[in-house]
């Protein structure tokens, strides 16, 4: 059995056999000490060996030959993968990813923000967004929604997104939300200075027109689960050093 088989969890709840989804949990890698073990992230202070072979675990784990990622930046670009890539490649400077290409996962490194993966199931294309509370601010989901509808012509009815492991409401802490969070977010509150994130993605995407019954939340805090890595649990225990955990989602080629 491969090592990450038990640390992989299903975000969506389509029975096709043609898609390979998921969120990775923090172990079955070899990095160590506070990146131990299964961290994505470059940049961040682990060992690039160690990154690229944990990534390369991952691929293998997916029946993957390509893995696309994207150099996040809490902002608001989407890039749109439409010509095959010879290899692993990491898109500069982006949040989110589409593409109609069999065969390519694609990949979002988190560590308490929230990865959501899109499946078209009409027009066979997949998206993966990074949204931090910058990204859920600037509707970067709703935006990738509207951004699949223009460049492959997705209905947003067609559309099933799993949202998986992130900060919960038990820990969504922002203390200068008023300057921070778009006022309409504001009635999420739910405790003092405390949101449900989770609801306001729910929110966002059903403004943006996919169903309800077709969003999956996997439910899960990062901050109070172990078996994820987290930022803000780590400023609390490391200074802020911590791995990056992976979400990924392929449509596997056919024979």
């Amino acid at each position: 059995m491969n090592s990450f088989d038990q640390h992989i969890l299903p975000l969506l709840r389509i029975p096709f056999v043609n898609l390979v989804e998921g969120t990775f949990s923090r172990h079955g890698g070899v990095s160590r000490n506070s990146f131990a073990s299964n961290n994505i992230g470059f940049d961040i202070g682990d060992d690039t060996d160690r990154v690229l072979l944990n990534r390369k675990k991952i691929k293998a784990h997916a029946c993957l030959d390509v893995l696309v990622s994207a150099k996040q930046v809490h902002g608001d670009d989407i890039y749109h993968l439409r010509t095959p890539v010879a290899g692993d490649c990491v898109i500069n400077c982006c949040d989110a990813l589409t593409t109609d290409l069999a065969g390519v996962g694609l990949m979002i490194g988190h560590a308490d923000c929230q990865a959501a993966v899109i499946y078209d199931r009409q027009k066979e294309v997949i998206g993966a967004v990074h949204s931090g509370w910058r990204g859920s601010a600037a509707n970067i989901l709703g935006r990738t929604v509207a951004a699949m509808e223009r460049e492959y012509g997705s209905n947003p009815t067609d559309l099933e997104v799993g949202v998986g492991p992130s900060l919960g409401p038990c820990c969504s802490e922002f203390v200068n939300y008023r300057e921070e969070l778009p006022r309409w977010f504001w009635k999420y509150l739910v405790r003092d200075n405390h949101f449900d994130f989770w609801k306001i993605t729910l929110q966002q995407l059903l403004q943006a027109g996919v169903p309800e019954n077709a969003v999956s939340t996997a439910g899960i805090c990062t901050s109070c689960s172990v078996d994820y890595f987290s930022y803000r649990r780590a400023c609390r225990l490391h200074q802020g050093i911590t791995g990056r955990n992976a979400t990924i989602i392929a449509m596997v080629a056919g024979d």
